[in-house]
């Protein structure tokens, strides 16, 4: 059976070598949530539940993330991401904003040539439920250039799920560095105050101004009945339509989890969240006898981070920037030093006796 792309005819094994490359957005079937499932009282940026996908909010609500089961009919996906209103704003400030970003790194967009005259054009898939019908916003960011652009999608009927499938046009005047930190950044807003709103929609590639961003976004934070969920997030290289993109390319579980591992890994079960109170897992250093020298051993990482991460080391029972040294579940200060992003040293930094050290850690390379 032949497929249509671009206006020409692919033949099958063309559309499934085409597909044999791993697709550019990580997770973006929601599947992986290694910090946990359920995250209460959001009112400040960062990751939270599912990979890849953060919060970036200012001052617009408090919010309930949670790695979700509602998900399309019939679309082959299981989880989604929700962001749940749990403290309303009906009248947002001038500065404020919540959405929901994805970040590509930079060596992973050359394929784009961004700053040349055959820059590609990408398409957008994903499938949304809001409790708002109206105008709705994806902006993407370009770093290296400081430069965005915004398009507008429309939702029918809230609490719905739909399809959303959008075109990029390539950037022949934007930049992007062959390195690791972020070239793009995929934004999905649910409101935002007039900084954001106030200008002319950028529909083109044009230099980064605030007020061009969101214009017209309706507020999914003005009840506290919201509910937002999105997944099956596709980032596809070209122009397409309904009937000319490619599926959603799907993953091993335990291939999407090594990928995500780039940016994030933890010492714990995958089904349990940072600072559980659990021996299992940890790494422990056990000594031939006791003494009072400080105990450290060498950790390799179980997958290469994408740069230098930050450490956090977690005693067994759940106590942050804490180790457990003999007998005492958390009495030591924990110290993590000599980091690179293959491994590090962790350990004691007190001089106190014990016959075993042991420790839990995060790692975090984020973009």
């Amino acid at each position: 059976m032949a497929l249509t792309l671009h206006g020409t005819v692919a033949d099958n094994t063309a559309v499934l070598s085409r597909r044999n490359a791993k697709p550019l957005i990580i997770n973006g079937d929601m599947q992986v949530a290694q910090r946990g499932t359920s995250t209460t009282g959001i009112t400040t940026s960062g990751y939270y539940t599912v990979d890849r996908f953060a919060v970036t909010i200012s001052a617009l609500g408090t919010w309930t993330q949670t790695q979700d089961t509602t998900v399309p009919t019939a679309k082959g996906f299981s989880k989604s991401l929700k962001m749940d209103c749990t403290t309303a704003d009906a009248s947002p400030a001038a500065g404020d904003l919540v959405l929901l970003s994805y970040k590509v790194e930079a060596q992973d967009l050359q394929l784009l040539k961004y700053g040349t005259s055959s820059a590609e054009a990408v398409t957008l898939r994903f499938h949304v439920r809001s409790p708002k019908t109206g105008t709705h916003i994806v902006h993407l960011y370009q770093n290296d250039g400081n430069r965005h652009i915004s398009k507008a999608y429309t939702i029918d009927t809230a609490d719905t799920y739909q399809e959303v499938i959008i075109n990029i046009e390539g950037d022949t005047g934007g930049t992007t560095n062959n390195d690791n930190a972020c070239g793009l950044q995929i934004e999905f807003y649910l409101a935002a105050g007039s900084n954001s709103t106030s200008g002319t929609l950028a529909t083109s590639w044009a230099g980064y101004t605030q007020a061009n961003s969101a214009v017209g976004q309706v507020n999914c934070a003005d009840n506290t009945a919201n509910n937002f969920f999105i997944t099956g997030v596709q980032m596809e290289v070209g122009e397409f339509d309904a009937n000319s993109i490619a599926p959603f390319q799907h993953e091993l579980f335990g291939d999407n989890l090594a990928r995500c591992q780039r940016y994030f890994e933890k010492t714990y079960d995958y089904a349990e969240a940072p600072a559980t109170s659990t021996f299992d897992g940890a790494v422990w250093i056990a000594t031939p006898t006791a003494g009072t020298a400080n105990f450290h051993i060498g950790v390799t990482f179980q997958v290469q981070k994408r740069a230098v991460p930050t450490i956090v080391l977690i005693a067994p029972n759940g106590t942050l920037n804490k180790i457990y040294k003999g007998s005492s579940a958390a009495a030591a200060n924990g110290l993590a030093d000599m980091i690179g992003t293959h491994g590090f040293r962790g350990g004691s930094q007190d001089n106190t006796n014990a016959s075993e050290t042991g420790f839990h850690y995060t790692a975090t390379a984020e973009l």
